[in-house]
């Protein structure tokens, strides 16, 4: 770990209050910060007192509770290949998915058996952005889950040089150059006239586009999530649940976005009547207690946010086979093959009052905004 990335962590774990071998509970830090007016953050929370090393073994759900959980095929799917439009380099970030699909029993994704591609905006191995802790993490997190969705995809990381909304735009412009039928965008920014100005740069025929609804609750809708060609991911907290049929229970999770677009019109293929443009989210997935293999921060350690649910859910339409040809229309069109999920809220500070109780903001019977039309139940939905 260099001296910047050191710095970067003691900083988190001093503002936090704990040390690194602190017990219960200890308290989640976004990995990014705030980036300022013009730029996309990445929607990582981790917990530094939570990490263990390699040796002890992941804390948080992995692979095969994800797999269990959703029901998903035991057979081997087809090699898709699933870009990763990101901002910044992680310089380990194939060592780390070497650790994460070792410890699951996926199969070696890496460089030399053409699994596994890291590139710069412009599409070449060199030279890569600078490194950034937060944005490592999240490029982690990314691959770690689109692995955990689709052990046989093929993996293309295109590292922005920043996360300015041009760089990014490049970045998913490029990930399709190289073949990416499905591209993951694990960032967001509040939805205002400036990022849309770059949408046509998430529409892209034959490619379906998948994005994080955000990590704030209920409150303005994010970008690019909001966008009509984007499918956008909410997120779940996700429990064992011995005593029913399907094994696990789901609720909302507490910080998973949702929002009413201020810009966007109504789709067609969106039927909800409490909010008059473009609503998300569309579909979800777990979001909390997610376990991934992050060296720069010690090792193993559960992390939380949509940027978890929005690669699997991309990794998801890799292994189904329908990568590019399905649309966030689809979604609805098989909104029964989904989990209807219908407990929680995302409003952590008011139960449901941000919304007045509405759908908008507390999961119900069909259709709600925290989670769309539901979970995967396997592939049948994609």
């Amino acid at each position: 770990m260099n001296r910047r990335w050191i710095g970067a962590l003691a900083a988190v774990v001093a503002v936090a209050g704990f040390a690194p071998a602190a017990a219960a509970a200890p308290v989640s830090r976004a990995a990014c910060p705030d980036p300022g007016p013009g730029r996309a953050r990445c929607l990582t929370t981790f917990a530094p007192g939570a990490v263990r090393t390699l040796a002890d073994g992941p804390v948080g759900w992995g692979a095969d509770d994800l797999a269990s959980a959703y029901r998903l095929p035991a057979a081997a799917g087809p090699d898709t290949v699933v870009g990763i439009s990101i901002a910044y380099d992680a310089p380990n970030l194939e060592a780390d998915l070497a650790a994460y699909r070792a410890q699951y029993g996926l199969p070696p994704c890496t460089t030399a058996n053409g699994c596994f591609t890291k590139v710069n905006q412009r599409g070449a191995a060199t030279p890569l952005p600078a490194a950034d802790f937060g944005w490592a993490l999240e490029s982690t997190l990314d691959v770690s889950m689109v692995s955990a969705a689709c052990p046989s995809c093929r993996i293309v990381v295109v590292e922005g040089d920043s996360p300015g909304f041009a760089d990014l735009a490049e970045t998913e412009d490029t990930a399709v150059r190289l073949g990416a039928k499905v591209v993951s965008n694990s960032y967001g920014a509040r939805e205002s006239g400036a990022p849309l100005a770059f949408a046509s740069h998430y529409q892209h025929p034959g490619v379906t586009v998948v994005a994080s609804s955000g990590d704030a609750g209920f409150t303005a809708a994010s970008y690019p999530a909001v966008l009509a060609s984007t499918v956008a991911v909410g997120g779940t907290t996700l429990a064992r649940d011995p005593g029913s049929p399907r094994g696990w229970a789901e609720s909302a999770w507490q910080y998973g976005g949702s929002g009413c677009s201020a810009y966007i019109a109504k789709p067609a293929w969106q039927r909800d009547t409490h909010c008059g443009k473009r609503t998300v989210a569309d579909v979800a997935a777990a979001a909390e207690d997610i376990a991934i293999h992050y060296a720069d921060a010690g090792g193993w350690l559960p992390v939380n946010g949509t940027s978890a649910s929005a690669p699997f859910i991309a990794g998801l339409y890799g292994r189904s086979g329908h990568a590019g040809t399905a649309q966030p229309a689809d979604l609805y069109a098989h909104a029964t093959q989904f989990v209807d999920i219908t407990a929680g809220n995302n409003d952590p500070s008011g139960g449901g009052k941000k919304c007045g109780g509405d759908y908008l903001c507390v999961a119900g019977p069909g259709y709600d905004a925290p989670t769309g039309v539901g979970v995967p139940n396997g592939l049948t939905g994609f």
